[in-house]
């Protein structure tokens, strides 16, 4: 309670602090859409829903969270594994989608390279006898995991079993679909921590280079190193 200009008493909601993890599901659904070839692949990208663009780079990682792969986007695993064009495949590889403020430029980049390549070539490479590549989207759902934290050690303690739904959730969506400007862990560091370095270690972090499994290790190293500094 704190006194009013007029002496009187005011009474003040305190701020809640706790951190709640979000687990996420997906929900897939199949758009009937599909490339041969690269040249299609290209015009599918420019028709297909931005949720498509969406479900084929960053929920990648959602459905692989325990493999880390040498191609970390759809795109690039059918290039490699389907159409054997080794070239294109790395060149998405490295298309990191948070490098992109948007959906619609993340598209654009992709389409681009795509386009790129295809100019120096005499043929557009098909996946010939391998699976055409089908454009699919999807939808994210919240899932309550009635975990709360209130502290960095309660947080540290919860995030190294915690399903890595949640981080994924509390990381990737809410860098890009939510659009917000940092991720839910950093914002908590900062906001009700007021742990700034923390905070930025966390927003730097990226968590296109690694699985989920990595970026929980990550995590969890950041966070033992705080609180052995604060000891």
């Amino acid at each position: 309670m704190l006194p009013n200009e007029e002496g009187g008493i005011v009474t003040t909601t305190p701020v809640d602090t706790t951190f709640r993890f979000i687990g996420c599901s997906e929900i897939q659904e199949i758009l009937g859409k599909q490339a041969t070839d690269e040249r299609q692949l290209a015009e599918m990208l420019e028709e297909v829903p931005l949720d498509s663009v969406y479900y084929h780079t960053h929920s990648y990682f959602l459905r692989t969270r325990f493999i880390e792969r040498t191609y970390p986007n759809d795109f690039a695993q059918w290039a490699a594994q389907q159409v054997q064009d080794h070239v294109l495949a790395e060149r998405l590889s490295v298309v990191d989608p948070f490098d992109f403020q948007s959906l619609e430029t993340l598209r654009e980049e992709l389409i681009s390279l795509i386009d790129d390549h295809l100019s120096g070539m005499m043929t557009v490479p098909r996946a010939g006898f391998g699976t055409p590549f089908y454009f699919n989207r999807s939808r994210i759902l919240e899932v309550p995991t009635g975990l709360e934290v209130q502290t960095l050690r309660e947080f540290r303690d919860t995030i190294s079993d915690v399903d890595s739904s949640a981080i994924y959730f509390h990381v990737f969506e809410a860098h890009l679909r939510l659009q917000r400007e940092e991720n839910d862990f950093s914002a908590w560091f900062r906001g009700s921590l007021k742990l700034p370095d923390l905070a930025d270690r966390m927003k730097a972090l990226n968590p296109y280079l690694g699985s989920l499994e990595r970026l929980r290790s990550n995590v969890l190293t950041m966070c033992d190193e705080q609180l052995a500094k604060s000891a």
